[in-house]
């Protein structure tokens, strides 16, 4: 059977499943694939569960297929790290052409961030692509612009991954900076062009609830700030806890604030799952706020979206679509400059929309104007500094100065950031500390990758002895992201 699952089809079944903990992984149950009628087996459960001897286990066994998502690649002998991430791009390939349980289909092939992994992943997808544009794979970075614009003409945006629960959430809107990374390499201008009503698409996802927002306020993705000015913020549209992380949340939200389920899922649409970042005593998840937020990263990549919009309505002689995406990024310009900017301290930071105030958070999402060339000289150097001082460290830039046991926090250094910092320092001609960025974190990777025969997920940037840890599942084999910035960074 190829039917389309919901989580909610199943949801008493699927309860029981997650808080019994009869499989080791929360992700098992959420990618199952039903073998019946969904609607038979949730009639068979409800008569034999009754029953004496009935074994949860093994009737989820015998009434779902498990697709097959731990791969563990080993080599005969350990590969240059070079050739060995050659021959993962075609291991971590995958295809949906059908509706599969939870997992969408899509038209293309597509590249997993890893081995646990069936579906596609956003934001992943890009720092794939950076490396697939050093191993002359263009095809493939045509496949993954092609699913994206496929989401976002079937769903409106792209989801966080393709799977059913993931459909009320995005992730970092990267689809520009996609279309700029394959312009670079096909020199064809006219990709902006061809995409352009997906872009128009995305961003009335990003956009919707402007019309109908009143200053101080928050809808959806969308703020109006005290003062009138229009920011945007990560959001979910669902506050139940995670399907993929079902009992986790269940167990977290004991002694937490409100909106906990939709608080922790829009810091899923971040990427940041979890950090420091969103807490608003910096230390403990149930404090997490970050619905009062609107952060610096979303908004320099929506004023790169807006951006792409006015250069694609230029090529088409869209005049008037040209002046109004041309004055949304403009404003949106002045308006990071307004509520991020912080001269204090001489860094970027999150703004919280409700106390009107910018966060104590020191964090890596800092680097996105000097990514996208939106800081000023004296702006950059006082980032560039705190960067140096704060951030870099043996093993490369970990994502925040606080150690919360969170995984995105110190000491953590994960791939994005790692391009962000280096293309950042690049811009504005602090190449020695790019260098460093580089050569720390590619030394970093090699060492462990020497040592294990493995690229992972996220490494520790203080103690190069060790493999970073934390988060919400074990180190996968692969993986997406580390391959492609590795790849791109030891070719610049």
């Amino acid at each position: 059977m190829n039917k389309q699952l919901y989580i909610e089809d199943i949801q008493s079944l699927f309860d029981d499943v997650q808080r019994s903990k009869i499989f080791e992984d929360q992700k098992m149950m959420t990618d199952a694939v039903p073998l019946f009628p969904v609607t038979q087996i949730n009639t068979e459960y409800e008569n034999q569960k009754k029953l004496n001897g009935f074994n949860l286990k093994e009737f989820v066994l015998s009434h779902f297929d498990f697709l097959s998502t731990k791969i563990s690649i080993q080599r005969e002998t350990l590969l240059p790290i070079d050739e060995h991430i050659e021959k993962l791009w075609d291991e971590l390939t995958r295809t949906s052409y059908e509706e599969k349980g939870t997992l969408l289909k899509l038209p293309k092939p597509y590249v997993v961030p890893g081995g646990r992994f069936n579906e596609f992943f956003y934001w992943d997808s890009y720092f794939i692509m950076l490396g697939l544009k050093v191993s002359g794979r263009v095809e493939m970075m045509e496949n993954i612009i092609e699913n994206c614009s496929y989401l976002i003409q079937n769903f409106g945006f792209v989801p966080n991954g393709s799977r059913t629960h993931f459909l009320s959430r995005s992730q970092p809107p990267y689809f520009s900076l996609m279309l700029d990374l394959l312009c670079e390499t096909t020199q064809e201008e006219n990709i902006y062009a061809r995409y352009h009503d997906t872009l128009e698409k995305e961003y009335a996802f990003w956009m919707n609830g402007i019309k109908k927002l009143e200053k101080g306020k928050s809808i959806k993705r969308v703020v109006k700030t005290i003062d009138g000015d229009i920011l945007n913020r990560y959001y979910d549209a669902e506050n139940e806890p995670r399907p993929e992380s079902y009992l986790i949340d269940i167990e977290d939200n004991e002694n937490a604030g409100e909106e906990f389920y939709r608080n922790i899922r829009s810091a899923c649409e971040s990427g940041w799952d979890f950090s420091s970042r969103w807490f608003a005593d910096g230390e403990k998840i149930q404090t997490i706020e970050i619905l009062n937020l609107t952060e610096v990263d979303l908004n320099c990549l929506l004023w790169h979206l807006e951006n792409t919009l006015a250069k694609s309505s230029k090529l088409q002689n869209l005049a008037e679509k040209e002046d109004y995406y041309s004055g949304r990024a403009a404003s949106r310009r002045q308006m990071i400059n307004k509520y991020f900017w912080d001269q204090n301290s001489g860094t970027y930071r999150d703004y919280h929309i409700v106390k009107n105030t910018k966060t104590q958070s020191e964090h890596i999402a800092a680097l996105y104007p000097l990514f996208l060339e939106l800081a000023d000289k004296e702006q950059a150097e006082s980032v560039a500094e705190i960067l140096e001082r704060k951030f870099l460290h043996p093993g490369g830039l970990v994502a925040t100065t606080r150690n919360s046991g969170q995984q995105w926090d110190f000491p953590n250094a994960w791939a994005p950031y790692q391009w962000l910092g280096f293309k950042a320092m690049k811009n504005y001609g602090f190449d020695d500390i790019a260098e460093r960025i580089k050569n720390n974190w590619c030394s970093n990777v090699e060492r462990v990758y020497h040592n294990t025969g493995k690229l992972m997920e996220k490494y520790n940037a203080v103690d190069t002895e060790t493999i970073a840890g934390g988060g919400e599942y074990p180190n996968q084999d692969g993986f997406g992201w580390t391959n492609g910035v590795y790849l791109i960074l030891k070719n610049n």
